[in-house]
């Protein structure tokens, strides 16, 4: 059986059985009608964008947050609510490829980076637990409430991922993986980058105290 024989059974194949399920719930779906609840959702596509972001190294986040708030009632006393919340995130860091700036000498095998975009945060799952919640007699918290301590506590936990040592684990971790590509297939990598440029890569090859617990991404 050639190649042509056989992607023609194939495509049958997957035609003739996706005809059969069609019809199965077809009628399965017929039978349905009338015990079921009939439903129905639009899903409207808004934007399809071309993006190539690579993610090189992952952190486990916890913050500890206490929220209080004294509102003064009539000059008399103090009515308060207050919170404590303990913010969990895992942080994903890496490179969006699609800022880099560069062109390919074909000739001498060489490609010429002229721009290295800086390590952003490209994923963050974030868990939140309230405890300790009091709320005055007026005081009282409100759904503004939540979300507002929500957004603090997912900008304080963006804040101290960036500041940690994850840029500097995807920054050496993605330009080795780089320059290995690159070697491996007989080529060379070129950083012709601006003084500031250079100045931010600089930066990022000199580590701090670990602040969190971080495991590079090496596949």
């Amino acid at each position: 059986m050639d190649f042509t024989t056989l992607l023609f059974f194939l495509i049958s194949l997957t035609i003739g059985a996706g005809g059969g399920i069609g019809v199965y719930y077809f009628w399965s779906g017929r039978h349905r009608q009338k015990s079921e609840p009939q439903k129905e959702a639009t899903v409207l596509l808004e934007r399809i964008e071309k993006v190539f972001k690579v993610v090189m190294a992952e952190g486990y986040f916890t913050e500890i947050y206490t929220y209080q708030h004294n509102k003064e009632i009539w000059h008399l006393f103090q009515d308060r609510k207050k919170a404590l919340v303990i913010a969990k995130a895992k942080v994903l860091v890496g490179f969006d490829f699609g800022k880099m700036r560069l062109h390919v000498e074909g000739e001498q095998r060489k490609i010429i980076v002229e721009f290295f975009p800086s390590p952003e945060i490209l994923s963050m799952d974030t868990d939140y637990k309230f405890y300790d919640i009091e709320q005055g007699w007026i005081n009282r918290f409100q759904s503004d409430d939540y979300t507002a301590i929500l957004s603090e506590a997912k900008i304080t936990m963006s804040e101290k991922a960036m500041e940690s040592d994850l840029p500097r684990i995807a920054n050496n971790q993605i330009q080795l993986m780089m320059f290995q590509l690159a070697a491996s297939m007989n080529w060379k990598i070129d950083l012709q980058l601006s003084p500031d440029n250079q100045k931010m890569l600089s930066k990022l090859s000199t580590y701090r105290e670990l602040e969190a617990d971080i495991e590079p991404l090496n596949d």
